[in-house]
C-alpha cells in the first residue's frame, strides 16, 4: 500500500519533461523506464512508490489510449468534412442518371447523388424515424425522386433505422 503522504506528493509534483524523457531513452533503450525515470526526477524521494504495482502495459496501454482519442478526434473532423461535400455533392448530382449495380451487375438506374448520399458515413448512428421510408428492393435501387428525402433524412439531427422490410 502506497503511504497517504507519498501518494499526495506524487499527485501534487508528478509532471515530467518529453526532452528528459528521450534523453533518458537514449542512454537506457527502453521507453517506460525512460518516461518513470523522469517523473521520478520531479517528484523526488516519494518517487520510489510512483512505479509501486505499475507495469508497463499500464503505461503503454493509457498512452496508446490517450493517441487512440486524439486520432480519433481527427478523423471524426474528417468524417464532418466529408460529410458536408457528400451532401452538396449529392444535391449538386441529385438528377445525374447514371446505371445501379447490384451484385456486381447492372442494376435499374439510380442518379449519381443517390450514390453519393449513400456513402454518407455510417458513424451517424441511425435508430428511429418520424416517418419510415418507403420499401425498396434489397439491391437499394429506388427511384431517383427519394434522393431528396434520403439526404434529408442522412444529414437531419433525428436518428433514424434504415432496417427496411
Amino acid at each position: 500500500m502506497v503511504p497517504k503522504d507519498a501518494a499526495k506528493a506524487i499527485r501534487k509534483r508528478a509532471n515530467f519533461d518529453l526532452r528528459r524523457i528521450h534523453e533518458i531513452e537514449a542512454e537506457v533503450r527502453h521507453d517506460v523506464i525512460a518516461f518513470t525515470t523522469a517523473v521520478a526526477e520531479i517528484v523526488g524521494p516519494e518517487a520510489r512508490w510512483f512505479h509501486y504495482g505499475l507495469t508497463s502495459n499500464d503505461v503503454v496501454d493509457t498512452a496508446q489510449a490517450l493517441l487512440i482519442g486524439q486520432a480519433s478526434s481527427i478523423i471524426a473532423a474528417d468524417l464532418d468534412r466529408l460529410s458536408e461535400v457528400l451532401k452538396r455533392r449529392a444535391w449538386e448530382f441529385k438528377d445525374t442518371p447514371m446505371i445501379g449495380r447490384t451484385h456486381g451487375i447492372h442494376a435499374e438506374p439510380i442518379t449519381f447523388g443517390l450514390k453519393l448520399a449513400n456513402w454518407f458515413p455510417k458513424r451517424r448512428e441511425i435508430s428511429s424515424v418520424s416517418g419510415r421510408p418507403p420499401k425498396i428492393c434489397a439491391s437499394a435501387n429506388f427511384p431517383a425522386r427519394l434522393v431528396p428525402w434520403l439526404i434529408s433524412a442522412l444529414s437531419s439531427k433525428k436518428r433514424f433505422a434504415l432496417a427496411w422490410d
